[in-house]
Parts: structure tokens; C-alpha cells; sequence
């Protein structure tokens, strides 16, 4: 059974960083493209990052590019999104989901969710 488990999110002032986790269950991690997706109120869920399987390849949603890193340790079975720089539109939910890889961009193309972590950024 795949199952990740979002954490690290919580209330912090613009500017500040954040580290997310996405610790994921079963032995086939490493098969596994991830990717973090975020979703505000009133708002679609939106992509933000993803990283392929072996960690070689990462993408961007073009408005965190130079202040959102992802990276993975496959030994941990974990995912990280370090986030600096926060901005208040940077509020949502963020969720972590793994996947075959592909269209990265959409959330169609992962199989596994986890339930998120509440990410806000006051002003």
C-alpha cells in the first residue's frame, strides 16, 4: 500500500520559510515520480512541483521558480519542498501524491494522495 503523509506546514509571516515533508509508505518508492499540488479556498487544486523518480528532473509552477525547492531521499522514502520567501497567495493547502510520471502538471496523472498540510502566510 502507498500511502504519503504531508507535514511541516503551519502560520508564518511573508518572507519566511517552510520545509514540507512527504513521507511515503511501501517498498516501491523509487518507482514513483512525486509531485506537490496546492489548493486555496474557492480555488482549483494547482500544481507547484514535481520531481522524477530518481531525483534527477524537477519542475516549476513558473511563480515559485527561485524561492521553492523539491527534492527526494529515496532511502527515506521522503519527499521535501523547502519553501522560502513566502508570500500571502502562497496560502492554500499543499498535498503530496505519487505517480507514473508524465504530464506532471496534472492531477490526474497520480495515483496516491495524501490528506495535505495547511500552509498560511500572513502579510
Amino acid at each position: 500500500q502507498v500511502q504519503p503523509v504531508e507535514s511541516g506546514g503551519g502560520l508564518v509571516q511573508a518572507g519566511a520559510s517552510l520545509r514540507l515533508s512527504c513521507a511515503v509508505s511501501g517498498r516501491t518508492f523509487g518507482s514513483y515520480a512525486v509531485g506537490w499540488f496546492r489548493q486555496a479556498p474557492g480555488k482549483e487544486r494547482e500544481f507547484v512541483a514535481a520531481i522524477s523518480r530518481i531525483g534527477s528532473t524537477s519542475y516549476y509552477l513558473d511563480s515559485v521558480k527561485g524561492r521553492f525547492t523539491i527534492s527526494r531521499d529515496n532511502a527515506k522514502n521522503t519527499v521535501y519542498l523547502q519553501m522560502n520567501s513566502l508570500k500571502p497567495e502562497d496560502t492554500a493547502v499543499y498535498f503530496c501524491a505519487a505517480g507514473d510520471g508524465g504530464s506532471y502538471w496534472l492531477p490526474r496523472m497520480y495515483v496516491y494522495w495524501g490528506q495535505g498540510t495547511q500552509v498560511t502566510v500572513s502579510s
